[in-house]
């Protein structure tokens, strides 16, 4: 399974709102969980079986609530049994295709 996820404290007592800090701290424990992962500016994207998966996401999730009295948690996920390889086997297909309608043009 895919699960694309976005964590983020409030009440940080930040003047400038930023969160980086705290997400750099899940996004650290993402990193270091060994499950195939990419973060862009939105989300961070892991792959795995879905205990192992949601086991990453809630240790995140906890490591961002040090950062500030509440935690805002927005998941998305991709459930597809018996496929694996899937964040890049997606991105492959997507290039194909779009590939395939540059050459029909």
């Amino acid at each position: 399974m895919l699960v694309a996820f976005s964590v983020a404290p409030s009440g940080t007592g930040r003047s400038d709102g930023s969160v980086h800090d705290a997400v750099a701290a899940a996004v650290r424990i993402v990193r270091e969980s060994g499950l195939p992962n990419r973060t862009d500016s939105m989300f961070t994207t892991i792959e795995g079986e879905w205990d192992e998966v949601f086991e990453v996401v809630r240790r995140a999730t906890e490591a961002v609530g040090e950062y500030g009295s509440r935690v805002s948690l927005v998941l998305k996920a991709d459930i597809r049994p018996g496929y694996s390889g899937e964040l890049e086997g997606k991105l492959v297909r997507l290039e194909s295709a779009m590939e395939e309608l540059d050459s029909d043009a």
